[in-house]
């Protein structure tokens, strides 16, 4: 299999005038870009990084970050990207765990860059001044020549810890590519489609949206920070044709005053993976946009795709079928190995196998996550879910996040996609607190979009198909639902009384 260096420089061959990247009023071509970009190979090998090498970046998604992603692949450097609004310690945790010996960084990071208390030992390439990274995209060079082979580290990204310190995950050049290549099958993207490039770069979605651009011969439309009108003004100016967001921009797209359907007839893909979608939003997306393909991708950063569902409008909240590179089994909840599995309609844990070329091979120095995670071949997901019938995947949640309520157990995506029909519900999260007698009760948190009571909700959730056990008993009426940097129902902050609730005087008898 090809290297991601070669790999661009393929796409750089094909389609040298193509439109590779643009931001704002500015636009790239492939042949331009890759001029750029071997400037910054050799501006990086200038200060002293080598293939092997790991550098460590805290940027938004300008097409600067996009560059020097490439430059990496190019150079056999391993990138580890991380959030731009990390603290100083998440950052010092990187810089050590990964042993980075370059830290590149753009204005939103200062602080944290000023906090940590590694940085001063590391050679810090900021994106302005005379010897920052812009500084080394404007220089000139010869052509980049690929360092790196298939089975060379490409990239190491970090899961978002909730209880523990965040794990690397490394990934190979070979799994990187062929995960993308499973990305445009799966999401049939056609020769020289043009992506939002807006899911950031330390997630796998942005690195996914951006590798599958260039097999392509695509543009990536780099916006460095979302917000509707931006996204909105971009989809405009550069024709973009695909959309691959989480549900929570998607949402806060349809529902903005600034859209309207006009402002978006270019696109006529949707992808979306990260969390479950709500009927309610399936509903409104497949109405507003009227997509040729409406895809549900579920997956991880560890094993790209686990499944793929290419009408997720049809079937809603399900996650269809294991994708081209996958196989997917569904155990009982505590299973210690994947030989044991559920009939349909059972639920379990999702386990997928790790023979999959899109997988990674173990956790960078955490032993006893692999001994956790990875068992006889197989990756135990710590998702919930179930097959039906007809052999489709519905993801029901973490396994964490599921409710025993009165000894029955409760998934809240269910109960989410309920209420999320209600008209006035805006968002909606659900969650178990704690209960005397119950032990745990299901507790409704919902963002009002209209004049609602506790008892129109009741009311909804009788006359639908929820079982009478699964209603919540609980309702709280908040300001916003909490959320993680790219979209993540952050249910624990719910748990812990870590919301504002909405005013009285608001609220409705």
């Amino acid at each position: 299999m090809l290297d991601l260096g070669t790999s661009f420089l393929a796409s750089v061959e094909r389609d040298p005038d193509a439109m590779a990247i643009a931001e704002g009023d500015q636009t790239i071509t492939y042949a331009d870009w890759y001029r750029r970009i071997s400037a910054l190979v050799d501006g990086l090998g200038q200060i002293g990084l080598r293939k092997g090498d790991t550098l460590v970046t805290a940027m938004q998604n300008r097409w600067e970050n996009a560059s020097l992603h490439w430059a990496c692949q190019i150079a056999g450097i391993v990138i580890t990207p991380v959030n731009w609004r990390v603290t100083a310690d998440e950052l010092d945790h990187a810089l050590h765990d990964s042993a980075a010996r370059v830290l590149v960084h753009d204005d939103a990071a200062s602080e944290a860059v000023a906090g940590s208390a590694l940085v001063p030992n590391l050679k810090v390439l900021p994106l302005g001044g005379d010897q920052g990274l812009a500084a080394m995209l404007s220089g000139s060079a010869a052509d980049a020549a690929p360092q790196a082979g298939a089975d060379d580290l490409s990239v190491m990204l970090y899961t978002s810890g909730t209880t523990s310190k965040p794990k690397g995950v490394p990934r190979r050049h070979r799994a990187e590519r062929a995960a993308a290549i499973a990305h445009v099958a799966q999401n049939m993207y056609g020769h020289g489609e043009r992506t939002l490039g807006v899911m950031p770069l330390y997630h796998t979605m942005g690195i996914r949206s951006l590798l599958s651009a260039s097999v392509i011969g695509g543009a990536f439309v780099c916006l460095p920070r979302f917000d509707v009108p931006g996204a909105l003004a971009a989809i405009e100016q550069h024709r973009v044709s695909n959309l691959y967001l989480v549900p929570t921009l998607y949402h806060d797209i349809v529902h903005h005053a600034a859209f309207t359907p006009d402002r978006v007839a270019s696109v006529r893909k949707l992808g979306f993976a990260g969390a479950s979608m709500t009927d309610g939003l399936l509903q409104k997306l497949a109405e507003a946009f009227q997509p040729e393909l409406f895809v549900n991708h579920y997956g991880s950063s560890e094993i790209y795709t686990f499944s793929i569902c290419q009408d997720a409008a049809a079937k809603p909240g399900s996650a269809g079928r294991a994708a081209i590179n996958q196989r997917l089994r569904v155990v009982p909840l505590g299973a210690t190995d994947a030989s044991q599995t559920c009939a349909p309609g059972e639920e379990g844990e999702i386990v997928a196998s790790m023979q999959g070329d899109e997988a990674f091979e173990g956790y960078w120095n955490r032993p006893e996550a692999d001994r956790k995670a990875i068992r006889d071949g197989w990756y135990f997901t710590g998702d919930c879910g179930l097959f039906d019938e007809d052999g489709d995947l519905f993801v029901t949640g973490r396994a964490d996040d599921m409710i025993i309520t009165g000894g029955e157990n409760v998934s809240p995506v269910e109960v989410e996609s309920c209420l999320s029909l209600h008209p006035a519900v805006a968002e909606v999260a659900v969650v178990g607190l704690p209960d005397v007698r119950w032990g745990k009760v299901v507790t409704a948190f919902v963002k009002r979009g209209g004049d609602v009571t506790e008892d129109d909700l009741d009311a909804h959730c009788r006359s639908s198909d929820l079982s009478n056990f699964r209603r919540p008993r609980r309702y709280v009426f908040v300001r916003e639902i909490p959320k993680s940097p790219v979209g993540k129902l952050l249910r624990r902050l719910l748990v812990a009384g870590e919301y504002e609730v909405e005013p009285a005087e608001t609220t409705t008898a």
